[in-house]
């Protein structure tokens, strides 16, 4: 499954004023990079994954729209999937990715490969 093209546009835009964003796939969905740390992205299986403090994390997951992320079976700490009920509307998307976005502005900025 590829993903959500008009999530992807609507997380466009909410980041669209940031500086420091660029887009990449990755993983069959499209990543939101702040200062080269992913910050959130329209995942390949549909919804939103976020990245959010590790500490944090817990309080979030409600285990029906909000789940800790598995990757090849694995929990990824301190990613979240969004499941697409939970950000129909512009608001609650805002929320989750101004979540993502805020934690990935705190941490230290990446170096572009080359």
């Amino acid at each position: 499954m590829a993903y959500d093209l008009e999530l992807a546009e609507r997380i466009r835009a909410l980041v669209a004023a940031e500086t420091g964003v660029d887009e990449k796939r990755m993983f069959g969905g499209l990543a939101f990079l702040v200062n080269g740390n992913m910050s959130v992205a329209a995942s390949g299986q549909g919804g939103l994954l976020v990245r959010v403090d590790p500490a944090d994390a817990g309080p979030l997951i409600d285990d029906k729209l909000v789940a800790p992320m598995v990757m090849g079976g694995r929990e990824m700490t301190g990613w979240l999937f969004v499941d697409l009920a939970a950000v129909a509307a512009d608001e609650d998307l805002a929320v989750w990715v101004n979540r993502g976005v805020g934690f990935a502005k705190s941490l230290p900025a990446k170096k572009a490969k080359r």
